[in-house]
């Protein structure tokens, strides 16, 4: 499996890539640039836009700093649908994603990776409500295909946890255990998808891949990038079985720009797996 250049256009910070499916198009975020991206076309934003989810054919719920927006994409019109630590100005939106509730997982982080400043919320039927506390890099949110778990992480812990869902509402059931564990190691877990075997891909930021592991955790493969610090991946295209992924360019030196040159474009790999379709959010 060998990762080729998808789009061309450099982000600072590249994030929250989400195949559309009823669309068939991969839209994703330049977060430091206020950007929201799409093949051959783009939207500026004024605040950090990190995440999404799609409502319907011409429609996208948004995570900004400071609220869930919903976005109309014909129009490049936006309407606040809830606030998001609205009062907290030294905080912004990072990773999110669906779940296969309708519902809506963002996590958050203080601007400057201040510890602990981080929550992850989830939007559902009409309410956003704290699902975990006191996280410092909220990084790794998606869910298992048969919807009995969610994972995330916390990056700096290297560790991305696993948390039991009830099956009927997909509000937490439990606690959260360690799922795969990365501490000793110099890999620095990113954002996550799950693929349709219930197998982990995880972006690791500094390392330059994406790595696979198993339902039980176990570490399968990886695939090296030209770009020293991959993000989030997300499963589309036609048969949901090439993976894309975003990096970001911020914070890199000479050095490290001659050796990976592609750092912060995003990228499209061909895989054996399949993904789960990208959920729907209900509002």
């Amino acid at each position: 499996m060998t990762a080729q250049v998808y789009d061309t256009r450099i982000c600072a910070l590249g994030e929250g890539p989400l195949w559309h499916p009823e669309r068939a198009e991969l839209f994703w975020f330049d977060i430091l640039g206020h950007r929201l991206y799409a093949k051959d076309r783009h939207w500026d934003f004024d605040t950090f836009v990190s995440a999404a989810g799609w409502i319907d054919a011409d429609t996208l719920l948004i995570a900004s700093a400071r609220s869930l927006l919903r976005f109309t994409i014909s129009t490049g019109q936006s309407v606040e649908v809830c606030p998001l630590e609205a009062g907290n100005p030294l905080t912004r939106s990072n990773d999110g994603r669906a779940d296969p509730w309708g519902g809506f997982w963002i996590g958050t982080m203080g601007l400057n990776g201040e510890k602990g400043a981080g929550t992850i919320w989830r939007y559902y039927k009409g309410t956003l409500r704290a699902v975990i506390e006191d996280l410092t890099i909220t990084n790794a949110i998606c869910f298992a295909p048969d919807r009995s778990f969610a994972c995330y992480c916390d990056t700096p812990t290297q560790q991305i946890m696993r948390l039991p869902l009830d099956p009927e509402t997909g509000w937490p059931n439990g606690l959260a255990s360690v799922h795969i564990d990365l501490t000793g190691t110099p890999h620095m877990p990113d954002g996550a998808v799950m693929d349709a075997d219930g197998c982990l891909w995880n972006a690791q930021w500094g390392s330059g891949r994406v790595a696979c592991y198993g339902p039980d955790g176990r570490y399968l493969k990886s695939i090296e990038l030209p770009a020293k610090q991959t993000t989030c991946p997300a499963f589309g295209g036609a048969d949901l079985a090439t993976l894309f992924c975003t990096s970001a360019a911020v914070g890199l030196d000479d050095n490290t720009d001659a050796a990976y040159p592609d750092n912060g474009r995003t990228f499209a790999i061909a895989t054996t797996a399949r993904g789960q379709p990208e959920h729907r959010v209900i509002l």
